[in-house]
């Protein structure tokens, strides 16, 4: 019971229990800890949900559906033209998430499982289109979420007990493709380029296992990496330009990852 003699005891910020004092989780010697919490946090949910494997989803945060660029009426043809395209890119993320949800397992089956799951960065653009098409399907999808300086706010249609918030990029990334059994990248800037080389270097070290990656609009991604350069001046194997393939469409992905391997339930372990 705090008594005069004792209030200064009391009231000090050492006398807080750990867990509950957050100017000490949130300073730099607690850094490894809140490393841990984002891993087990998102880990613990996923396991529950027998979230047993992923198809990652990437792309621009700026893509809009057809009626939204629509309303843009105050533009030039050339911005007009980049809406309509973005717009596309966003009706086709929208189908292959739907695809990969009727076809892949994320609806849970015998053993309790869900396999290729859609999982995006859980922001707006091309990442809420997968989400999008997942909740068409009556199909749960994985929102990892990161908080910027100008606030990402998640999606509408990520399954709300499966929308994270991460701090840190490395531990998002890592949640990203630690049950991944494909990845699909649709166009996008920085940030898309950023976790695309991840894993595809991921890949080339062998740090993880081969899976299929499949580019979406050939044409953008020949226009902005000149892939065979990179063999030709010897800074990557000729054998390295194995590791993606193009389609053109919502059903040419989901053809392109099941001719590559993709893991289907029947064939999970």
């Amino acid at each position: 019971m705090t008594t005069e003699d004792n209030r200064q005891q009391m009231q000090s910020p050492s006398y807080r229990l750990p867990a509950l004092d957050q100017d000490f989780l949130l300073g730099d010697s607690m850094r490894g800890v809140r490393f841990l919490l984002e891993y087990a946090k998102a880990e613990e949910a996923l396991r529950d949900w027998g979230v047993r494997s992923t198809i990652v989803v990437f792309g621009t945060a700026r893509a809009r559906p057809l009626d939204a660029a629509a309303e843009d009426e105050a533009i030039g043809d050339r911005e007009r033209k980049q809406l309509a395209r973005r717009a596309r890119w966003y009706e086709e993320a929208r189908r292959f998430g739907r695809i990969a949800s009727e076809r892949g397992g994320a609806m849970e089956h015998g053993d309790g499982q869900r396999d290729n799951v859609i999982a995006t960065g859980g922001g707006p653009g091309i990442m809420e289109a997968a989400n999008r098409g997942a909740f068409e399907a009556g199909a749960p999808s994985i929102g990892f979420n990161i908080t910027l300086q100008h606030e990402q706010e998640p999606n509408a249609y990520s399954t709300p007990e499966l929308t994270f918030r991460f701090h840190y990029f490395a531990m998002r990334k890592m949640h990203l493709a630690m049950r991944a059994n494909a990845l699909v990248v649709f166009p996008g800037g920085f940030g898309t380029l950023d976790e695309l080389f991840e894993l595809l270097t991921l890949q080339q070290t062998q740090k993880a296992p081969r899976l299929p990656v499949v580019l979406y609009d050939e044409s953008y991604w020949r226009s902005i990496i000149n892939f065979n350069a990179l063999a030709e001046e010897g800074t990557i194997s000729p054998h390295d330009l194995e590791l993606i393939d193009f389609a053109e469409s919502a059903e040419e992905i989901w053809d392109k990852l099941v001719a590559s391997g993709l893991r289907l339930p029947s064939q999970s372990p």
